[in-house]
């Protein structure tokens, strides 16, 4: 079973506070870059998997969507989307993403913003996703880079000069895809390691058409607004990829 760590209390609040900030990696790194490749969803339906707070929900029904679904696994999540960012075409639900299957309904596109490392099973999701979207539908998702998720120990793996400047990242444990548990807050996070070509190869053999991979990169601006995001040019933080249903 998915763990729910985003109704964790001490988790959600530092959570909340991180992904509201401006400075926040989604802010500067994954959600510009996800937002050049989602399709025109003028008069389209559209799945948020893992929705959260609820922003790209109503982004979407400004956008001209028809109509929207969010979806996230925390209450929590769903209190605040509700309160924060409801409207008419929009219905939110409590629920995980594994059970899609039950909303008896098609979607024209689907869209989750770091979410899917939680899914320990990630062929059975992106079979799921494919039965929902109708043929030509859109798949857009971010996650945890591979070289992230990768990684076993919570400490800091960037190689260092002696004068303390970055020089390299040590990878360790690829080809090892199994869960991962770390510190993000609180002890425990649960997360699932899958390697790049695994990502790939399970979207093909589900039916879908890979039509872009991004592994973003921080613009001028983003570096002036926040330290360190040049280490971004060791180490990626987060893959994008888009894929169209093709069966």
């Amino acid at each position: 079973m998915q763990q729910n760590i985003y109704d964790n209390n001490e988790f959600f609040e530092n959570y909340k506070k991180t992904r509201l900030s401006d400075d926040s990696f989604n802010e500067l790194l994954e959600q510009p870059a996800m937002r050049k490749l989602i399709p025109d969803v003028r008069g389209k339906s559209v799945l948020d998997l893992g929705c959260g707070f609820g922003f790209n929900c109503k982004e979407f029904v400004l956008a001209g969507a028809k109509s929207v679904v969010g979806i996230d696994l925390s209450e929590k999540m769903i209190e605040q989307a509700k309160a924060t960012n409801n409207l008419d075409n929009i219905t939110y639900h409590v629920m995980s993403m594994m059970d899609i299957d039950t909303l008896n309904d098609k979607f024209d596109f689907v869209y989750s913003s770091l979410a899917f490392h939680y899914i320990e099973d990630f062929e059975m999701l992106i079979s799921k996703i494919c039965s929902v979207l109708n043929d030509g539908g859109i798949l857009l998702f971010s996650q945890e880079h591979p070289i992230v998720t990768a990684v076993k120990n919570d400490g800091d793996n960037y190689i260092k000069k002696l004068n303390g400047s970055i020089k390299g990242f040590l990878l360790n444990n690829y080809a090892d895809m199994s869960i991962r548990k770390e510190k993000w807050f609180v002890d425990g996070v649960e997360k699932y390691h899958r390697t790049f070509s695994y990502i790939i190869n399970t979207l093909v053999k589900c039916g879908f058409t890979v039509e872009a991979v991004d592994e973003p990169l921080p613009s001028e601006d983003a570096l002036k607004v926040r330290k360190g995001l040049e280490k971004e040019f060791i180490k990626p933080t987060f893959l994008i990829i888009k894929a169209r249903k093709t069966v």
